[in-house]
């Protein structure tokens, strides 16, 4: 039996490498060390911070990244302006293989997929299928190197989220074996005998406002919805001045009310956040796009979104069927952001805390969200949640 532990360290010191100490230590209590997952404030030496994790756990494999402007524990929520890094460290009788690779000449495809081989080929145990895996990217190219990544490993559970700042400057960082670079990809493969199940989620509610993506620029800028400027459409199905829309005024207007994409059943599987409105009225997005797709405006209120966090948690819940041990919640930043705004985003932490009272649970806050919804596939979209439970 490959039984999965794991336990969360955090830390708010100034000093980047007690940090990482600090963290490490606290986490370090599990038997058989496999992987510690490492998120951090982009305002740190990162360098310095993986140097302290590493002093504490010596070769043990510390992947992740930076967390937009705050971390959510099961002891509180640690949002200070100097910093702060938490881990969930990862052990017991199983086995975690994981590997990663800065942006190459190669295609973000090819990337993934000798990433893939990279971990495997680090295998010890005996040959079996591996059961889940977590990802963490940078933003842009997601949807790709996990399209590489099953290639190699095929289409098993995925959860984890895109790399983040506090202020969309791209100054991200991704974490692997000592190093911070700002563009690339890791991942950890796991082979265990104990529980994973994962809900992923919008938790937006359907409008009537729904078109054709008729044209599309790269993969990831909206150009029209059905033969019109999308960004003239997207204000008239908001009510809103499409001149209000253009520049970055886009990213917090369409929190509350972004994109879905739906699968050819009509059923919603992704959510699209509009993240700049351009000045030829076309729509830059957070995630990819593709001609013919239809697409719809989704809503919820600000106290909605933040209720979303108890009710997903309980959707883990009742999918499980051994006790949690544990919880790790990819949140969505631009959702942190939109509940900041409303003045809300101390709520976070007593909504996710009456959810899971007793248990320990590590909250990211990431540019980008992957999860298997319940079309029992693996995405990658925004202004999600991708919240996992680790069986007994």
């Amino acid at each position: 039996m490959y039984m999965l532990k794991t336990k969360v360290g955090y830390s708010e010191n100034v000093d980047a490498f007690e940090s990482g100490v600090e963290t490490a230590k606290m986490a370090n209590v599990v038997e058989n060390p496999q992987v510690g997952l490492f998120f951090t404030s982009c305002v740190q030496d990162q360098q310095k911070l993986m140097e302290g994790a590493k002093s504490v756990l010596g070769d043990t494999p510390i992947i992740g990244c930076t967390s937009s402007a705050a971390l959510c524990t099961q002891d509180g929520y640690l949002n200070k302006e100097t910093g702060y890094s938490g881990m969930m460290l990862f052990g017991g009788d199983c086995e975690v293989v994981s590997a990663g690779s800065e942006k190459t000449e190669e295609s973000p495809r090819e990337i993934g997929a000798r990433v893939a081989k990279e971990a495997l080929a680090k295998r010890k145990g005996e040959d079996k299928e591996p059961d889940f895996f977590f990802m963490t990217a940078s933003p842009a190219n997601e949807e790709e190197y996990l399209k590489g990544i099953q290639d190699v490993i095929g289409n098993i559970p995925v959860f984890g989220g895109s790399a983040a700042d506090n202020t969309v400057e791209g100054k991200w960082s991704i974490l692997c074996d000592g190093k911070a670079f700002r563009d690339g990809v890791a991942i950890a493969i796991f082979y265990t005998d104990s529980e994973m199940k994962n809900i992923y989620t919008g938790a937006y509610h359907e409008t009537e406002n729904a078109g054709l993506i008729t044209k599309i620029s790269g993969s990831r800028t909206l150009v029209e919805i059905d033969n019109e400027p999308a960004l003239k459409k997207y204000a008239e199905w908001t009510g809103k001045d499409v001149e209000s829309l253009k520049g970055n005024n886009l990213l917090t207007e369409t929190i509350c009310a972004p994109l879905g994409v739906k699968d050819p059943i009509g059923k919603v599987v992704a959510v699209r956040h509009p993240m700049f409105g351009n000045d030829d009225y076309s729509m830059n997005i957070g995630a990819d796009l593709a001609v013919n797709t239809a697409v719809i405006q989704l809503s919820n209120t600000p106290e909605g979104i933040l209720k979303a966090n108890e009710e997903t948690v309980a959707k883990v819940n009742e999918l499980m069927e051994t006790n949690p041990q544990s919880y790790f919640l990819v949140h969505c930043g631009g959702r942190r952001l939109g509940l900041a705004l409303s003045q809300i985003e101390d709520k976070i932490y007593p909504e996710v805390k009456k959810a899971i009272p007793e248990k320990e649970f590590l909250m990211v806050f990431t540019f980008g969200e992957y999860g298997t919804g319940d079309h029992s596939s693996n995405t990658v979209g925004g202004l999600s949640l991708s919240y996992t439970g680790f069986g007994e």
